[in-house]
């Protein structure tokens, strides 16, 4: 018989499609194979054991964090329907907000714990204004505002209330301050596009555990992740993120602006619990390598 691992590979080559699940009866059937995985179908029971001896919790040293290895990335397969890979966390390790735009995602808990916090946005579907289709496209670029200010004035010096006034969308985007000198930029800050988001899930996960989906729009399409112990995430992506298909993998946190509606309306329904998120880059201490995949190859 086949590799456990060969199997589920088969499966999810008859189960999804360059468009993500061919059918939620094909989706369960990967679901299914997934509660079934152990660390030894994988190559990771040492490192299971490990986890089973643990007795954290991680050691801190003058109210900070030693260093810690990076998380690591074990890639299985990957192609235009889906793709197949373990992140392996260290403990205190988090892999920040992070979303997976127009992609089905299946998550299984190999070994360890971790906490795991998702959100899904108010209202998917991406603003109809002009302005605010620009804003939107263009702030996944700390330059790409930049130009549509650039052609509307001669470099000048750029005041706040300035700003404000050109974009006229005060409760959604940020300002931007910065000046033009010889057609060269000095940016001081840029502009943020919030978003209201609703709270999906905000609990711990210990193997073994349930398999998680999250879909294009439901069930937690923006999460992150923090260990708690060395733990192992096994993931299918269907399809993976591909920028020539413009499925970019974004970074969000928490707007820190306090100048944001506690109330919205989105499609008749009026939201009083949400959370205003907006891009950002990872801190430079985010990292993560490419591991050595130890477990049965998979055969194309």
């Amino acid at each position: 018989m086949p590799y456990y691992i060969q199997r589920l590979y088969k499966t999810c080559r008859e189960s999804f499609s360059p468009n993500g699940p061919v059918s939620e009866e094909a989706l369960e059937r990967v679901r299914a194979m997934l509660e079934k995985m152990k660390p030894s179908d994988v190559g990771l029971e040492q490192e299971a054991q490990v986890v089973r001896n643990w007795s954290g919790p991680v050691h801190e040293r003058n109210g900070s964090h030693q260093s810690l290895p990076p998380i690591k990335y074990l890639h299985l397969h990957e192609c235009d329907s889906f793709s197949i890979g373990i992140f392996c966390m260290p403990p205190s390790s988090m892999i920040p907000l992070h979303n997976h735009p127009g992609m089905t995602v299946l998550s299984r808990l190999i070994y360890g714990s971790l906490h795991v916090k998702s959100y899904d946005w108010l209202d998917s579907t991406e603003p109809e204004d002009p302005l605010q289709e620009i804003l939107w496209n263009s702030c996944s670029s700390p330059f790409g505002l930049i130009g549509l200010v650039f052609i509307c004035k001669e470099p000048f010096l750029l005041e706040l209330n300035d700003v404000r006034d050109l974009l006229n969308s005060s409760s959604c985007v940020d300002v931007v301050y910065f000046q033009l000198v010889e057609n060269a930029c000095e940016i001081f800050s840029f502009c943020c596009f919030a978003r209201p988001a609703k709270l999906v899930r905000d609990d711990e996960m210990t193997a073994p555990c349930a398999t998680t989906v999250l879909y294009p729009t439901s069930g937690g399409n923006i999460h992150c992740f923090r260990a708690r112990t060395p733990c192992a995430l096994f993931d299918i992506l269907s399809p993976p993120y591909s920028s020539e298909h413009g499925r970019h993998c974004t970074y969000f946190r928490r707007s820190p602006r306090r100048d944001l509606p506690g109330e919205i309306e989105v499609n008749g329904v009026t939201y009083s619990e949400m959370t205003w998120l907006e891009e950002f880059q990872p801190p430079d201490n985010f990292v993560i390598r490419r591991g050595l995949y130890r477990g049965p190859v998979i055969r194309t």
